[in-house]
């Protein structure tokens, strides 16, 4: 398990970029108005929510692959969720390649109604301070169609127990903040005059 732990945290420090790229515009999003320790609380309260979700996430990834390793026990097969966790990540593999190479795949509408969500909680909180935006934001993170994020959350459902799989999330977590909270801060003192508007 600490190998294991290791490369995740390894992988997400690598990986973290990618985390800028996607999540970066709510770190604009939750920017706002200019205060002593405003910007510091909200970038704390951002990753704070994303940490909650992440660990709920991961149990709950991690109580499905105990009961998929139930069933795969009933079966005669051992280690069903791990089996399971890593043809789900090959297959993501497999398709971002392909989609990569300019092949077009049917799917996607299945993530559609995570967006409208996601859509209406910035729509709900674009009003409240920047604190409470940024920690609603960090809460809804896990609805964005991210397969870096779900290549984790695979990897925590093939530990087969929920401690174990939110242990994964934790440690997937404490491999973005870094970059993520760096991100916020840069944010926050860059913006000047205009952080009023960044949302």
């Amino acid at each position: 398990m600490i190998a294991l732990l290791g490369s995740i945290l390894a992988s997400s420090l690598l990986g973290s970029p990618h985390c800028a790229a996607m999540c970066g515009g709510f770190a604009c999003f939750y920017a706002g108005a200019p205060g002593t320790g405003t910007h510091r609380l909200a970038t704390i309260a951002y990753n704070a929510g994303r940490l909650i979700s992440y660990l709920l996430l991961g149990a709950s990834a991690g109580a499905l692959g105990a009961g998929v390793d139930a069933a795969g026990q009933l079966a005669g097969a051992t280690r069903a969720a791990a089996v399971l966790a890593g043809l789900l990540m090959a297959s993501w593999g497999a398709v971002t390649i392909l989609r990569t190479l300019g092949l077009r795949l049917p799917g996607g509408s299945a993530t559609g109604w995570l967006r409208g969500v996601l859509h209406g909680a910035m729509q709900h909180i674009q009003q409240r301070p920047p604190v409470v935006r940024a920690a609603v934001l960090g809460l809804v993170t896990t609805l964005l169609p991210c397969g870096w994020l779900y290549v984790f959350v695979a990897t925590a459902g093939g530990t087969g127990t929920p401690w174990r799989g939110a242990l994964v999330m934790a440690v997937f977590w404490l491999g973005t903040v870094p970059m993520l909270a760096g991100l916020g801060v840069a944010v926050q003192r860059l913006s000047g005059p205009m952080r009023r508007r960044l949302p």
